[in-house]
């Protein structure tokens, strides 16, 4: 055994095929919610292209790739807004895609919005079909797709590039590829803050697999395949790897800002983020009880954290892999303990795609038809609510 509670599956010919199906409903379920986004913002006379591109932090993203880090907004309150809180993977990518094509830096950020967003589609089917099969695969995906800010894995943002390139980190650690785990992994932590939960699930599954390992040892101190040394030195080398990503850019805004290693956590601060331990979140939901209707925002927001809750816990029943709890918890703690706006946290929690896996797994329990009603219905009402919340006062 490489991990926990997953067995080691051989690479299966024509994975594609297998996970068409999951790819295909993916495609649709997104294409529906671009539609009712470009129909919406028409009849407000707006572009649907512009809120995908060139709104919120999609201008940040874009301003990296064209002029590089430097830039920053100085508020009338004294705070700082600077593009060093903006990881750099995606404007790299953005930067390579305005090199090579005709594209612009915003369109190339669409463009990899968009292969990012399938590519997580098919890493989450990968880790759901080797954990639970592959019809609840297809349902893990479908749900993902069907989030209410599903539309936000459609905009130049970093979430669709995080999540494809966590999922499938993820699925290499299940399958006890640790060099490939950990290269992912450092690739994920230059894309967001919350790579941490990323590296945290490698060094979980692979601290546990070295544990195992040793202990599954001849008395002659003799072991088997995946106890050969050459297997270790895999493992290790993964370890090594899968903080490098965030730990060297951190350092790097450090050094740039003259802080030192703490100074990224300033940068951040400038925008209002911070971690609280939910304190303040905690202040943002009982103030909505003071008044009516807010009141019944507040008890939305209260019902949401405890289906989260509920979620975790059905997820630890049944025994998920470790890294996938290890993973999804974290990614969840970092989303409703930090300081930052409010209106982002159901975006920061989108990552966090094993929490959908128990309701994968009852949904796949359903008959067909009816399954597919459910994922029909819930996709037009993810479709509509993204056009309104677009077109609406906030950022996403």
């Amino acid at each position: 055994m490489t991990d926990l509670e997953t067995r080691v599956t051989p690479g299966r010919p024509g994975a594609l095929r297998r996970a068409a199906p999951a790819l295909l409903g993916y495609a649709a379920v997104r294409a529906l919610g671009l539609l009712a986004l470009a129909v919406w913002s028409a009849a407000r006379d707006k572009s649907a292209y512009t809120f995908l591109t060139a709104r919120w932090d999609s201008l940040w993203y874009t301003r990296v790739a064209e002029l590089g880090y430097g830039y920053e907004v100085r508020l009338p309150g004294g705070d700082v807004h600077s593009n060093l809180a903006f990881f750099p993977l995606l404007p790299w990518l953005e930067r390579l895609g305005a090199a090579v094509t005709p594209l612009s830096h915003a369109d190339a950020g669409f463009v990899v919005a968009v292969l990012a967003s399938l590519a997580a589609a098919w890493g989450i089917f990968a880790v759901a079909d080797h954990v639970y099969g592959r019809r609840a695969g297809v349902c893990a995906v479908l749900l993902w797709a069907v989030l209410p800010v599903g539309i936000v894995q459609s905009m130049a943002y970093s979430e669709s590039l995080f999540t494809a390139l966590a999922a499938w980190s993820l699925y290499a650690v299940l399958t006890g590829r640790w060099v490939t785990a950990g290269a992912l992994a450092s690739l994920a932590g230059l894309t967001r803050p919350v790579g941490l939960a990323v590296t945290a699930a490698v060094w979980a599954a692979g601290i546990t697999a070295f544990v195992r390992n040793r202990s599954a040892a001849s008395p002659d101190g003799a072991r088997g395949p995946e106890g050969a040394p050459a297997g270790g030195a895999r493992l290790v080398l993964g370890l090594l790897l899968a903080p490098l990503g965030a730990a060297g850019y951190v350092l790097w805004v450090g050094h740039r800002t003259g802080k030192g290693p703490l100074g990224y956590l300033d940068v951040q601060a400038g925008w209002g983020n911070g971690f609280d331990g939910g304190v303040a979140f905690a202040r943002f939901v009982a103030a909505k009880f003071t008044s009516f209707p807010s009141a019944l925002a507040g008890v939305g927001l209260v019902v949401g954290v405890a289906l989260l809750i509920r979620l975790y816990a059905v997820c630890v029943r049944q025994r998920q892999p470790l890294a996938l709890l290890v993973y999804s918890g974290l990614v969840a703690v970092l989303a409703l303990c930090a300081s930052s706006y409010f209106g982002s946290k159901p975006r920061l929690l989108m990552p966090a795609f094993p929490l959908l896996l128990p309701l994968a797994l009852a949904l796949a329990r359903l008959r067909t038809s009816r399954s597919a009603l459910v994922v029909g219905g819930v996709a037009v009402a993810s479709a509509v609510y993204g056009a309104l919340w677009l077109n609406g006062s906030g950022p996403p």
